[in-house]
C-alpha cells in the first residue's frame, strides 16, 4: 500500500513538468549561423511559433526588427520608451529616441559580439512597472534591462535578438 502512494507521489510531479513543457513557448538558445544571404528572420521567428501579424508590436523583416521597448536607465534608473532596431545587416542592437532612425542619432546599442545572454528577469533584479514583462540582454559590460508591451512581444524579441548573439563565443574551445 505504501508502494502505491510512493508511485503516485512520483507520478504526479512528472505529469505537471510534462503539462508545463507543452505549454512553453518554443525557443532555440543558440544563435543562428550560416549563408546570412539566404536567412530569412521573419521566417526564422515564424517557424518557431510565432504568430507575427498577431503583435502588432513588433515589425520584423527578412533581416530585421523593431519596436518599442521601454529601457531601464543606467543612470537614473527609471524606464524610458525607445524604438529598438535589431539589425542583422550592420550585426547590432541599437535604439533611438523615438521612431525616426533615419533622421536621429542613435542614443546606444551593442554589437552582437558583445551579447552574451537573454533571458526574462525571473529574479525580478530590478523594479519594473511589470515584472512578468520585464527581459534582459547580458553584454560583456552591462545588462540592459527591457520592457515588452505584451508576453508575446517579449518572447518575440527575447529569440530574434538570441538569433544575433555573439558573446557566447568566447567561452569555446579552440578547434
Amino acid at each position: 500500500m505504501s508502494c502505491d502512494r510512493s508511485r503516485k507521489r512520483w507520478l504526479r510531479p512528472t505529469m505537471i513538468r510534462d503539462r508545463c513543457q507543452t505549454n512553453r513557448p518554443l525557443t532555440r538558445y543558440l544563435p543562428v549561423r550560416g549563408d546570412e544571404d539566404q536567412f530569412d528572420l521573419r521566417a526564422h521567428t515564424e517557424s518557431s511559433g510565432h504568430q507575427l501579424e498577431l503583435c502588432p508590436h513588433v515589425i520584423v523583416t527578412k533581416t530585421a526588427a523593431r519596436g518599442f521597448l521601454s529601457k531601464l536607465g543606467s543612470r537614473f534608473h527609471n524606464w524610458n520608451k525607445r524604438w529598438f532596431v535589431f539589425d542583422r545587416e550592420t550585426r547590432s542592437l541599437t535604439y533611438y529616441a523615438d521612431k525616426n532612425e533615419k533622421k536621429s542619432k542613435p542614443r546606444g546599442g551593442v554589437h552582437f559580439q558583445a551579447i552574451e545572454d537573454v533571458y526574462v528577469d525571473h529574479l525580478h533584479s530590478v523594479k519594473s512597472p511589470n515584472p512578468k514583462l520585464t527581459f534582459c540582454v547580458k553584454t560583456y559590460n552591462r545588462v540592459f534591462h527591457l520592457l515588452a508591451p505584451s508576453p508575446e512581444a517579449m518572447r518575440i524579441w527575447i529569440d530574434i535578438i538570441f538569433t544575433g548573439a555573439e558573446g557566447y563565443q568566447e567561452f569555446k574551445c579552440p578547434s
